[in-house]
């Protein structure tokens, strides 16, 4: 199984005043219900549910790639989780996600990294599993679903860890800072809309930007809990 590498180093700006990661959607931090739905310890919301809620964990570890500054609080919403956890920390924050992946690969012990943003809290863990599958059979360098053949869901994708971080590192010394410049580096499979929509829903790719947002995923929540 794949490293989980939960990206969070975002200002959520969107949001207000507060860190979005560690906002209680209903009782629970965001990104604790995001590294749960990886470890089959969330409720069970679809896509995934049976495998979001008492299902097998489809990583091995988890890698959380923060600010200094968010590590207590995200420790603090992470207490007890079933997985051992790894910090990659940003040592020079406000970088992009494209850092935030880098920083997260390079802390990943194994060879692939699940590369899931900490504010999609319906990601489908079946659907994740499957990212992998697609990347190890093809023995590529990562897979990146491409919802409606126009938008790559690179924060909810699978990298293997060492290519990955070397071509965020050469993009970053370019001063290209979009992820795709490091993807285009790489050996791609490309899991096309059709494919997705065969695997799992929409709402695996569902995140939370702003206060309405938010509430929309409470409300969803409420309707299966």
């Amino acid at each position: 199984m794949p490293t989980g590498a939960i990206i969070a180093g975002g200002r959520s700006t969107r949001f207000g005043d507060a860190d979005k990661s560690v906002a209680e959607l209903a009782g629970v931090p965001m990104i604790r219900r995001v590294a749960d739905r990886l470890a089959g310890a969330d409720d069970p919301v679809p896509p995934g549910a049976a495998r979001a809620a008492g299902g097998d964990p489809v990583v091995d570890d988890l890698v959380v790639n923060c600010r200094p500054d968010q590590r207590e609080a995200i420790a603090e919403a992470l207490e007890g989780y079933p997985l051992p956890v790894r910090w990659a920390l940003d040592d020079e924050p406000d970088r992009g996600p494209l850092a935030g992946i880098r920083n997260a690969c390079r802390a990943a012990p194994g060879e692939y990294a699940l590369v899931v943003a900490c504010d999609v809290p319906f990601v489908d863990p079946t659907f994740a599993e499957t990212l992998l599958s697609d990347a190890a059979d093809a023995g590529a360098d990562a897979a990146i679903p491409r919802l409606d053949d126009r938008w790559f869901q690179t924060t909810q994708a699978v990298y293997r860890a060492d290519a990955t971080a070397a071509a965020c590192d050469r993009a970053l010394a370019r001063g290209d800072g979009k992820i795709l410049a490091a993807v285009e580096e790489l050996s791609v499979v490309r899991v096309d809309d059709s494919t997705i929509r065969e695997r799992t829903t929409e709402h695996t790719f569902t995140n939370v930007n702003t206060r309405e947002e938010f509430e929309a995923a409470e409300a969803r929540l409420a309707e299966h809990v």
